[in-house]
């Protein structure tokens, strides 16, 4: 069986039981278990509204994001689930930067706990930059049980590329 791409950087154990489940052909059947449900925000505009009700709940003091939209050219070839990023532009004399939080389209079809945790992660990167222990901390506080969710998000990406 090839390399488990989303799950190499688990321990040995892990990634011995999610081979199981893929060689018993009950990978899908964990997941729908899971995570059953499907969410209803499909449209750009419901996803901004979403996104500022996550951070007007823990990140009070944090920039608002000026653009937030689900991103059909995000997808896994470039390892990117969601992206945070600042447009500088020159406006007459002044330089502004404009903050836009761009969502894989794939979480279209997700589960709720995994659009949120992709949010989470997105909405973490405006008060720190890198993946280091305050990120992930700022993570578990806004979303309990994010390493978790982290972890069964790359089981659902496996299950993924398994269907395709």
């Amino acid at each position: 069986m090839p390399p488990l791409k989303y799950l190499q950087a688990y321990p040995a154990d892990l990634q011995a039981r999610v081979r199981q489940m893929i060689e018993q052909q009950r990978l899908g059947d964990y997941l729908q278990q899971r995570y059953p449900e499907r969410h209803a925000i499909q449209s750009d505009k419901a996803l901004y509204g979403y996104v500022l009700d996550i951070k007007q709940e823990h990140l009070r003091n944090a920039p608002s994001p000026d653009k937030v939209l689900f991103d059909n050219r995000l997808d896994l070839t470039h390892r990117a689930l969601g992206l945070n990023t600042a447009i500088s532009r020159v406006q007459g004399g002044k330089l502004k930067a404009k903050k836009e939080i761009r969502i894989a389209s794939l979480f279209k079809e997700a589960a709720p706990q995994f659009l949120k945790m992709i949010v989470v992660h997105e909405l973490a990167h405006l008060k720190e930059s890198d993946h280091n222990k305050a990120f992930y901390k700022l993570c578990e506080y806004m979303q309990p049980g994010y390493h978790q969710l982290e972890f069964d998000l790359r089981v659902y990406l496996t299950w993924r590329d398994l269907a395709t």
